[in-house]
């Protein structure tokens, strides 16, 4: 059975990975630090515990697994976070990422799946995003995911590590099945905030700026069912396993929908409104990311078949309705 270190896999689509990896008739062994990840997650492989630049504990985990490939999801995420303290995003996403690098090349590890952002494209509005638009990040958290694509590039041509990127636009949804869903601490994401105002978890949703240059004044984004996405990366890593060669991808549908069209959906999915107070714009998001790009279908034959907003939103109120649920 082949061996994928999966960093970060005790995370949100981390720990969705790894389901489907051993779906797939792969052995997902999870490294995470626990710091924004948690244990009860990690059900479908071993769980190695060690922070990303923790060189010696990295050396042991690979000697010890012998993974045949790494899929490297282990990040901090928050724009907001990424605009108060740039240096965290750089020593953690682009510093932990090298020493991440420097272990898998010592190791000999041949296929390295990572996962990118399309926030490394920046404030790009009225373009439907192509892996040909340039990057110009307006954050360090885009910054810092740029930084590492740099990195395997480079990395790669000198070891011979072949490499692919996903560019994903924003993640929605859970497991269907309910084993594993989207829990943050702090949560920062639209729709499990938004589930967690119409169960009184939280007294309402900020929408955080009402004067974009959008139909309703409000942030445009395409989501994807964090399902569709890990199959984009099993299929990744089979491409690279395969023999392919270096590739960036992005990861959306091509449709993007408003704050307040996703609030309406989460109302219509829950048959209850979503209390909402309306907030100031929150520096470093963009007016709208949307992705223009067919070359994972075209190459991985991928397809999006789960992202509709509304089976996003179902299968997300499914999980946020689990007894053992907690935010």
């Amino acid at each position: 059975m082949r061996k994928v270190l999966v960093t970060g896999g005790a995370g949100y689509i981390g720990s969705h990975a790894c389901k489907q990896l051993a779906a797939a008739g792969y052995e997902p062994i999870t490294y995470d630090s626990l710091v924004t990840g948690w244990s009860q997650a990690v059900k479908f492989g071993p769980l190695e515990q060690g922070d990303l630049q923790d060189r010696d504990r990295l050396d042991q985990v690979f000697a010890q697994h012998k993974p045949d490939a790494v899929m490297h999801f282990a990040a901090l995420s928050d724009v907001g976070q990424s605009m108060r303290d740039p240096a965290l995003y750089w020593r953690n996403n682009a510093a932990g990422s090298m020493t991440l690098l420097d272990a898998a090349t010592a190791a000999g590890v041949q296929a390295f799946v990572f996962s990118s952002t399309c926030a490394t494209y920046g404030e790009q509005d009225g373009v439907m995003l192509d892996e040909g638009c340039a990057q110009q990040p307006i954050n360090a958290y885009g910054g810092s995911k740029r930084a590492v694509e740099d990195m395997l590039r480079d990395y790669g041509r000198h070891s011979g590590m072949r490499h692919v990127s996903f560019r994903y636009f924003n993640v929605a949804g859970a497991d269907p099945d309910r084993q594993v869903g989207e829990f943050h601490r702090p949560e920062t994401h639209l729709i499990p905030i938004a589930l967690d105002a119409v169960r009184g978890r939280r007294d309402a949703l900020t929408i955080f700026g009402t004067d974009y240059a959008t139909p309703d004044g409000t942030c445009i984004r395409d989501y994807v069912h964090v399902f569709d996405l890990v199959d984009a990366h099993i299929k990744g890593l089979e491409y690279l396993l395969g023999g392919g060669t270096e590739t960036v991808f992005n990861l959306g549908t091509g449709r993007g929908f408003s704050v307040r069209e996703v609030i309406d959906a989460v109302g219509q999915v829950t048959e209850s409104p979503v209390p909402v107070v309306e907030g100031a714009r929150r520096p470093g998001d963009c007016t709208a990311l949307v992705s223009g790009s067919r070359r994972a279908a075209d190459i991985l034959g991928w397809q999006p078949d789960r992202s509709t907003l509304e089976q996003m939103i179902s299968d997300a109120w499914g999980w946020h309705q689990m007894p053992g649920y907690t935010a």
